[in-house]
């Protein structure tokens, strides 16, 4: 099958190498445009970009995609029998999604209708969900809106951010590459709008702890927000990053983010009424290390108030 690949972050780089492994032809790759470092002197490539360049396949980076009449020609004259996308980036017009002769079909990281958008790893550790998945959907004007193709499940159990974020790629690889397989032979599934939920983007503030909430409501967003924007914190004025954390035994009236007890098994925190344990963390500058290692070298008296 002749495809057209649209993508732009690690996320969308095993499905890629699948694909072309499975024997497809890539036509092409549509990614986001080069990022800058260092004050706009060192040029990035998206890890999508990078892999195509290293697979030998044309990249296109258009700077926008609705109304962008030149790179529509440019999509006409590839004639994919089918657009894959994943994590693109960019809303896609109608009249690319009407172009291939299968349309465009996306690799969603939730089990949609659940957590529509931008950040559904996220969103699903945060919910408290105890499974997240897979869906492979073919795309329409709609935000995430479009029929269901394949759905499949994992277990959430203590998993971070980044552990689902890289066994959910894998995943979609496995499923985007059987969907093309038995395209013809896919019955669509509608998504329920009852059931829809929304995901939004994440900033860098939503890392911020708040000792006000339930320990194990925070526990959840030290693995959702791991590796990025990571929940942090101050201790003498010096950020701090929570890395790693469990909810102990106990309640506490102690003002939420005061320190209680400090030891080998880790730094226990007033928490929403609760005891936050924090397991590991970061000092600015520093590396990660587990909290034991840390006392070590230091000592965190008990009252000590973070935040």
């Amino acid at each position: 099958m002749r495809i057209v690949y649209m993508g732009t972050p690690d996320f969308a780089v095993p499905a890629l190498e699948r694909l072309s492994s499975e024997g497809h032809e890539v036509a092409a790759v549509v990614t986001r445009a080069d990022a800058r470092r260092n004050r706009g002197k060192k040029i990035v490539f998206s890890p999508v970009k990078a892999k195509a360049v290293e697979m030998g396949i044309p990249v296109l980076q258009p700077e926008k995609v609705r109304g962008n009449d030149e790179f529509i020609e440019e999509l006409t004259a590839l004639a994919p029998d089918v657009i894959v996308v994943a994590a693109y980036g960019m809303i896609l017009p109608k009249e690319v999604l009407d172009m291939p002769k299968y349309g465009c079909i996306n690799i969603h990281g939730s089990l949609l209708p659940r957590f529509r958008g931008a950040a559904p790893i996220q969103a699903a550790i945060l919910s408290g969900d105890k499974e997240t998945g897979i869906t492979i959907m073919q795309m329409d004007e709609g935000l995430d809106r479009g029929d269901m193709l394949l759905k499949r499940s994992t277990p959430i159990d203590d998993k971070t951010c980044g552990m689902l974020h890289d066994e959910l790629a894998l995943m979609g690889a496995d499923m985007i590459a059987e969907t093309l397989e038995n395209i013809d032979n896919i019955r669509p599934e509608k998504q329920s709008e009852e059931e829809a939920t929304y995901a939004p983007m994440i900033s860098k503030e939503d890392g911020r702890a708040d000792f006000t909430q339930r320990p194990d409501v925070m526990e959840r967003r030290i693995r959702a927000f791991d590796p990025w924007p990571g929940v942090f914190t101050s201790m003498d004025e010096t950020m701090m990053k929570l890395w790693r954390a469990e909810v102990a035994e106990g309640s506490c009236a102690e003002a939420p983010g005061t320190v209680i007890a400090a030891g080998d098994e880790g730094i226990d925190i007033s928490c929403g009424g609760g005891i936050l344990r924090i397991k590991e963390l970061q000092m600015a500058g520093r590396k990660r290390v587990s909290a034991a290692e840390y006392l070590r070298g230091k000592t965190i008296e008990r009252g000590r108030i973070l935040g």
